[in-house]
């Protein structure tokens, strides 16, 4: 007796509803003020665009050029719905998986909040930002041991990437690098940092299903006044000065 295998039935793409003109201003002037309103998003310079009857939200490959963009997301007006709209991502060219869904408000600060890497992964600094209500200007922060960073008016911890923009000073696109380790869920840990605040080396850490650990190492470092990002081969991510060496070797080429 032969068997035949039952695929699980597939789930059909949500259809889009077309907005007449007047809708379709109006949503994007609410998800363009809600940007302006998000420190994080402002900052990495994210503009939304209407094409098609969908919105996207693009921002720059590169600070100061225009020509070059990528797609953090994209938002669509449901057919089935008169007031949901959805939040997709891009994960391969053209391919797109379902993010949330809600209002035009919700959506833009589900992308402003996030803390998992799916968009940029700079939620918490996004947060703390917020509250502050001062822009981007940084905020005091001191250092406690040898890697625990907390702000000096209330005493609470900072997370990896509110210190690496606070206290070390890195400009936000740089702090969402390496992206790929943050979209794959992959958690940031200072391990080393140098006096002079020139040097961090930060570990992204995943757990496997096996419960052990894995993940690579990323060196941020200030020269002649620039900060780069410089994923690590593992073997050479011991400390800061081993993976330097390693670095000044290659004439800084980073790893993979």
């Amino acid at each position: 007796m032969r068997y035949r295998q039952r695929w699980p039935e597939r789930t059909p793409r949500p259809q889009a509803r077309t907005l007449p003109d007047e809708e379709k201003t109006k949503l994007l002037a609410m998800m363009t003020k809600e940007v302006a309103a998000s420190p994080v998003l402002s900052g990495l310079g994210v503009k939304v665009r209407l094409q098609r009857g969908r919105f996207y939200l693009e921002q720059p490959l590169t600070e100061g050029d225009p020509t070059e963009i990528v797609a953090l997301g994209r938002i669509t007006p449901l057919a089935n719905s008169q007031a949901d709209l959805l939040l997709e991502s891009e994960y391969r060219e053209g391919k797109w998986s379902e993010i949330a869904r809600g209002s035009a408000q919700k959506l833009i600060r589900a992308i402003a909040s996030d803390t998992k890497g799916k968009f940029h992964g700079l939620g918490s600094l996004d947060k703390v930002l917020r509250k502050a209500s001062k822009g981007l200007e940084r905020l005091p922060v001191t250092l406690r041991g040898k890697t625990k960073f907390v702000y000096a008016e209330t005493g609470i911890e900072c997370s990896v990437q509110e210190a690496l923009f606070h206290y070390f000073g890195l400009p936000l696109r740089l702090i969402a690098e390496p992206s790929e380790w943050y979209s794959y869920h992959r958690e940031p840990k200072i391990v080393e940092a140098s006096k002079d605040r020139t040097r961090v080396l930060v570990r992204f850490t995943a757990e496997s299903l096996s419960g052990g650990e894995f993940g690579g190492t990323c060196l941020y470092a200030c020269r002649d006044g620039q900060w780069g990002a410089y994923p690590i081969k593992p073997s050479e991510s011991r400390d800061i000065a081993t993976a330097e060496a390693w670095l000044v070797k290659r004439k800084w080429r980073s790893w993979g």
